[in-house]
Formats: C-alpha cells, sequence, structure tokens
C-alpha cells in the first residue's frame, strides 16, 4: 500500500512536469526505482535538460550495482539467466530476502519484487488518469511527498558520522550551485560528490575490519 501511495504520487508529479501520461508509466515500468524517478521528474520539472535527469538518476541507481553482485551467487542458473533474475532486485526484495549470512531466499526476493512490481505500475496509472479527480497536488501534499521520500533516506544514513560528513559535502555543493547553474547540474554534482565520498567510506571500513582481524590489507 504504501508503495502503491507513492507510486500514485509519481504519476500526479510526472504529469505535472510535462509527461504524458503513457510515458509515466512506461518509464516507472522500465526503471522500477522510486529515487531515481523522483530525482528524473524533479529535475524535469524545474525545466532541466533530459541528460542531467538521466545521468543523475543513474547515479542514484547505482547501488544496485554491489547489491546485485552480493546476491548473484544465490540465484541459481547460468549468467543470463541470474543477470535476468537480477533486474527484479529492489531494496526492500533484497532486504527482505537477506538471510544474514551472506546468502539470499531467491523465491522470497522474486515474490516480494513481483508484488511491489504491480503496484509500482499500478500506482502511476491511477495517478495520470485519475489525478485531476483526485484534486489538487498542492492540498494533498503530494508536492512534499519528493523531499520528504528523501528525507527519510537521509535519516537512516546520518547515524554514522563519515555519511553526515558526506551530507553535508553534497548540501553545500548544491546550495553554492544552484543560483549559477542550469536545473539539475546541482543534484548532478552533489550526487557525484556523495558517491565518491561514500566510497572512501566503504574503504576505510573494509581497512577497519581487516585491521581487527588481523588481515593484510
Amino acid at each position: 500500500m504504501a508503495g502503491f501511495i507513492l507510486a500514485l504520487s509519481f504519476g500526479i508529479l510526472a504529469e505535472d512536469a510535462g509527461f504524458s501520461p503513457v510515458a509515466a508509466v512506461i518509464f516507472s515500468a522500465i526503471v522500477f526505482a522510486g529515487s531515481a524517478q523522483f530525482t528524473a521528474v524533479s529535475i524535469v520539472g524545474a525545466g532541466g535538460g533530459a541528460g542531467a535527469a538521466v545521468a543523475a538518476a543513474t547515479l542514484m541507481n547505482s547501488r544496485f550495482l554491489p547489491m546485485s553482485a552480493a546476491v548473484g551467487p544465490s540465484f541459481s542458473g547460468g549468467p543470463i539467466r541470474r543477470a535476468l533474475k537480477g533486474q527484479a532486485v529492489v531494496d526492500h526484495s533484497w532486504a527482505l530476502s537477506s538471510r544474514g549470512d551472506g546468502t539470499f531466499d531467491e523465491a522470497l526476493l522474486l515474490g516480494a519484487s513481483a508484488i511491489a512490481y504491480c503496484t509500482w505500475i499500478g500506482g502511476p496509472a491511477v495517478g495520470v488518469l485519475w489525478g485531476d479527480v483526485l484534486g489538487d497536488t498542492d492540498k494533498l501534499g503530494l508536492d512534499a511527498i519528493f523531499p520528504a521520500f528523501f528525507f527519510g533516506l537521509l535519516l537512516n544514513e546520518l547515524r554514522s558520522r563519515r555519511a553526515r560528513g558526506v551530507a553535508a559535502l553534497g548540501t553545500a555543493l548544491a546550495l553554492v550551485l544552484i543560483p549559477f547553474t542550469p536545473p539539475g547540474i546541482p543534484v548532478l554534482v552533489a550526487s557525484l560528490a556523495s558517491l565518491v565520498g561514500l566510497t572512501r567510506r566503504a574503504r576505510a571500513d573494509v581497512r577497519e575490519r581487516q585491521e581487527a582481524e588481523g588481515e593484510p590489507r
């Protein structure tokens, strides 16, 4: 239900940003990632170019590279079959299917993603077809869903001191660039800075673990 409401709001906001009803639904069907979709819509809605929107959305989805590498050995079949199953990897199904020992329950992951996919396609379809019936997006608070969505993701990351530093750097860069650059560029630069910062954080975590276990670097 939560995914359906989020997807419904995406459909309404996408249409407000200039997407056709068909384009909004197809975009959801292909991308299937809330953070990337809301980022792209916010950039396009603010007058940014398609290139900046695609680049920022791609950076948002870069987390699926290590997630898919982790879950890949738990999938049955050959490389092509595993790659096709990898298209079903999304945040919640990845987390739900983890057994806690580095392996994943393939059936649980695919099943959870299948349910989410139905709501993720149905939500935008309802949003673009009946958005006018639902009323003004501002009155419903749908205009606040995009920032609230990312704020919720940020809260979990702020438990880490390094993550707080990365978030502060990304925010500072975006604020500096907003008055001077086209829409989308501040988000793109902030995302790149965050990616570099979190990569350094991951390397530091690996070094700390190796030192604690007495392993060579």
